[in-house]
């Protein structure tokens, strides 16, 4: 200890790449077809939106003597996130919950129960991450999981691909009628 937890590489790559896969097309379709919105306003909305996802997906875990942190880079906290620190004598138990789509999420619960912090789960080295949390707050974190694993990412990732395959005929196809 201490040790730091980046985003997993393959959960980044899919999310930004399907971003991109969904978007790319938009100001060349919207040239071709003379649409209201301008392309160059497309393209700065495009970027802006891919730079606030790329700040969403530049999670860090830090795990020390002192506690857990979560954080983003500096910028993206000036604007939006702004993570959160939890000593580890604070943390009283690991609640799980169900999301709406039939998953499980695990939160850090305090003794005040006035705030609950989620575990983070989709980065590199989870199972690393919960054992030195394991270590530190000595919760049973058997059965604790990642949210999702890495082959669901790997088939979205797939798919992805060929939908930037797809986003190349739409683009070429956008360009001859130009």
């Amino acid at each position: 200890m201490p040790a730091t937890f980046n985003l997993s590489p393959l959960i980044r790559i899919t999310l930004l790449s399907l971003y991109l896969s969904l978007t790319l097309p938009i100001p060349f379709l919207a040239a071709v077809t003379q649409a209201p919105v301008p392309p160059n306003l497309l393209w700065a909305g495009l970027g802006l939106g891919g730079l606030f996802l790329y700040g969403a997906l530049s999670e860090k875990v830090y795990l020390d003597e002192t506690g857990i942190t979560v954080t983003y880079p500096t910028w993206f906290r000036w604007l939006t996130r702004k993570g959160w620190s939890l000593p580890w004598e604070k943390i009283d138990q690991l609640k799980m919950r169900t999301t709406g789509q039939g998953g499980l999420v695990y939160y850090f619960v305090t003794p005040e129960r006035d705030r609950a912090y989620l575990l983070p789960m989709r980065v590199a080295g989870f199972g690393k991450m919960v054992g030195l949390i394991e270590s530190q707050t000595n919760l049973d974190t058997r059965d604790v999981r990642p949210l999702s694993q890495p082959w669901m990412y790997m088939i979205l990732l797939g798919f992805t691909l060929l939908l930037l395959l797809v986003d190349g005929w739409a683009i070429a196809t956008a360009l001859t009628w130009a």
